[in-house]
């Protein structure tokens, strides 16, 4: 993309940013004139914002009635129009009629008709090429429509027309997020709050832009501050969850999802994170709960139909997760994620060869996939294909040599086909990773095949004494004593 090779131009621009606010004195700095104002409405500033800027740069011409009608049509609220009718002109006299192609741009963008949009602010700026606004409206424009480059010229031409603007080092600082450049994310936003230390959205994209770049408690500050003045913003307690939970912060993130959720009922996007969260923290009923939730506000969302499904297949309810993945392709046939799961699905129903045929588009989407070829082992296994299936798990120890499941799962299918010894170094290298007592239980049965009882006791007490709630370890342990003591070997 044209944006990745943007530093010398960002440079630039902090430079004459810079100039222009050590050498011009803020009396000097130009009032605002209506047209500007409706494009930045336009763009998406808030009213909120403008009132402030409005009151601090004052306007540069008296705003007839007709112009507040027609700001009031494009966005503006109570305060700003007061801003506006306040006295607070710098000329007397009637400034220039807002341009009526203008007018049109920001009805359509307030109907979200972007691409109708983009052609009327194209209209506007042949008549007015050094209008900054224009182009923040157009750039604004042209990021709705994902067209990141266009977008991108745009904002550098407004941030060259009016450095000392902090809504277009924001804007910039977002693209640099959106295109996967985070340390030009963080300059930008940087420099808008330089110019305005109050700026919430300046903020939030500091806290964008340290998040792409991994650093998670920073961003999570960031996030704090952009609440500070702007503090009922759902999006941006959305966002402080995302990089509370990158950082491993469960609790918090599900804080700040549940306080995106109660300032904005219908934010399914924050419905689908907590559910997130909460599979994550083994509370499946409620994460079932919040997917459910999410669904009902956005029934066409693919994400939240596999997460649904999938966490239908961890509580073990294998009928609602088959039902919820065959819509989910039915209405999304180029989804290529959730196949593992309804393997799952169809092995708890002993239907192998669907389940063999899932897992095998699993493995088109995901070749590499150590999880995808163990449960593929697993099901030719039950399947009677040993063979084929310790091949599957075979490459999903290779694959994955870190999993201690992988190596049971691989522990497990040698020991039924007897082949002990090794079947005894899977079990090892499985407790080695995780000393479990399930991982204690396996070896024991496997060293009681090799008949090294007194090895095999020793697993059993351990695994008896990690879990003493469960009854198998003790009895089979019991069953080993009795077996030693009438091989003559007890102890």
């Amino acid at each position: 993309m044209r944006i990745k090779a943007s530093l010398l131009l960002a440079f630039f621009l902090l430079a004459v940013t810079a100039a222009y606010s050590t050498d011009t004195p803020s009396s000097a700095t130009p009032a605002v004139s209506t047209t500007q104002l409706a494009a930045w409405l336009t763009g998406g500033i808030s009213s909120d914002r403008l009132a402030r800027l409005a009151t601090e740069r004052g306007v540069a011409t008296l705003p007839t009635r007709n112009e507040l009608r027609q700001l009031e049509s494009a966005g503006a609220g109570k305060d700003l129009l007061r801003a506006l009718s306040s006295g607070n002109a710098r000329s007397a006299s009637v400034g220039p009629d807002i341009p009526a192609t203008l007018l049109k741009a920001a009805a359509k963008a307030r109907r979200q008709h972007y691409h109708e949009a983009e052609l009327q602010l194209r209209e506007a700026l042949r008549t007015d090429e050094g209008n900054s606004a224009l182009h923040f409206a157009l750039g604004t424009v042209l990021r709705f429509e994902e067209q990141w480059d266009d977008a991108f010229d745009e904002i550098s031409q407004a941030t060259a027309l009016m450095p000392d603007f902090p809504e277009n080092h924001s804007a910039l600082a977002y693209i640099f997020y959106r295109s996967d450049d985070g340390p030009d994310a963080v300059a930008e936003a940087r420099t808008a709050l330089s110019l305005d230390p109050k700026n919430a959205e300046a903020y939030q994209y500091l806290g964008l832009g340290l998040y792409s770049t991994g650093q998670y408690e920073a961003a999570v500050h960031a996030y704090g501050e952009a609440l500070t003045w702007d503090h009922d913003n759902a999006d941006t307690y959305y966002d402080m969850g995302i990089a509370l939970h990158a950082d491993g912060n469960l609790p918090g993130a599900m804080a700040a999802y549940e306080h995106a959720i109660r300032l904005r009922p219908d934010f399914w996007e924050a419905h689908s994170n907590l559910g997130l969260v909460l599979h994550e923290e083994g509370n499946l009923d409620r994460a079932v709960a919040e997917y459910r939730r999410a669904k009902q506000i956005a029934p066409d969302e693919a994400s939240i139909r596999n997460n649904l499904g999938n966490t239908y297949c961890d509580q073990g309810n294998f009928d609602a997760a088959a039902e919820e993945l065959h819509q989910l392709y039915r209405q999304h046939p180029e989804w290529q994620q959730g196949h593992a799961c309804l393997a799952s699905a169809y092995m708890a129903k002993k239907n192998y060869d669907a389940a063999v045929e899932e897992l095998r588009l699993a493995l088109r989407q995901n070749p590499t996939g150590s999880a995808e070829h163990r449960i593929l082992g697993q099901v030719l296994l039950l399947d009677n294909k040993p063979q084929d299936a310790l091949r599957e798990l075979r490459l999903a120890v290779s694959l994955n040599p870190d999993s201690d499941l992988a190596h049971h799962t691989l522990g497990t299918a040698l020991f039924e086909q007897q082949e002990l010894q090794a079947a005894e170094k899977e079990f090892r290298e499985a407790l080695r990773l995780n000393p479990s007592a399930d991982n204690h239980y396996s070896l024991a049965a496997c060293l009681m095949s090799l008949d090294r009882y007194d090895e095999a006791l020793a697993e059993l007490e351990t695994a008896a004494r990690l879990d003493p709630e469960r009854p198998l370890y003790r009895a089979r342990r019991e069953e080993l004593l009795k077996l030693m003591k009438e091989s003559g070997r007890s102890q």
